[in-house]
């Protein structure tokens, strides 16, 4: 039997390789959309205005101490924590294809994208991400844009959730509560304020604006972030401009209490922010 083999050997390989090469290429994977989830860069209708800034104003820390987060940041000035946490787990979950299956037909509640008033939607989540998951209109006015952060239902979202690690640092007397959100590109949310809190993008890119509580910035409460980007920005001088930088998948920002902040999503975003209220 040994020697048999032996015998056929020689026919057998050519024939192998012949079938092998035969054979459809694996199909391959696209990097770029391996890495964002299945959710959409920028892509065609993206707002001229989508860029990072120029200068990030916001300083970024690595492996941060609570008594250094406590004394530099917490109550005085902004800052992007780096490294902190290791939340891959989590990103894995949210992919386009991952969420639409365990969540796609749960009603999630839209809120308009204005400041002071917030009309309220509700459409099914595959709705959102199949119809209305686009980028912005800079024509739109704040009341017609609609946006998916903040109208979580806990129970239906808990099983999501449970795999999230929120940053290590918390503030006396506060308690956390977590807010998930998924927005189109050149979207955002108007300058605003509340207590303070952690916000971590998981897909995307989000850069953020920034004022102190005593430093009120000039808006207008129902023109979207887009808009404003593009008529009013330009005209700040530097003592005026806010602070400013945008958040990359995986680093977290933390705004102290009452500052105002507005929020622009510069590709196809899947963000969750831990508020201390």
């Amino acid at each position: 039997m040994p020697r048999c083999q032996g015998l056929m050997a020689p026919k057998v390989r050519p024939l192998l390789l012949l079938m092998l090469w035969m054979l459809p290429a694996p199909a391959q994977l696209d990097p770029a959309n391996e890495n964002n989830g299945g959710w959409q860069q920028r892509g065609s209708g993206a707002p001229a205005a989508v860029a990072e800034e120029d200068h990030c104003t916001v300083e970024r820390r690595a492996d941060l101490s609570y008594a250094e987060f406590v004394q530099h940041y917490a109550f005085s000035r902004p800052v992007i924590l780096l490294g902190l946490t290791d939340n891959s787990r989590f990103r894995a979950l949210c992919s386009r294809e991952r969420l639409l299956a365990s969540f796609g037909n749960n009603v999630v509640r839209l809120s308009t994208a204005n400041t002071y008033s917030y009309q309220k939607v509700d459409v099914l989540f595959q709705e959102y991400v199949e119809q209305l998951l686009h980028p912005q209109n800079p024509n739109s006015l704040g009341n017609d844009t609609l946006y998916f952060f903040g109208d979580n239902n806990f129970t239906e979202w808990a099983s999501l959730f449970r795999h999230y690690i929120p940053p290590p640092f918390s503030l006396l007397g506060t308690t956390p509560a977590y807010s998930f959100g998924i927005a189109g590109t050149g979207s955002g949310v108007p300058f605003h304020w509340h207590g303070p809190g952690f916000s971590e993008v998981i897909y995307g890119r989000k850069r953020w604006f920034l004022y102190p509580p005593e430093k009120t910035p000039e808006f207008h409460p129902n023109k979207t972030t887009l808009a404003w980007l593009q008529d009013t920005y330009p005209t700040l001088t530097p003592s005026t401009r806010p602070l400013e930088c945008t958040v990359q998948a995986g680093e977290v920002l933390y705004f102290p209490d009452r500052w105002w902040h507005a929020t622009f999503n510069l590709d196809t975003s899947v963000f969750i922010s831990t508020f201390l209220s």
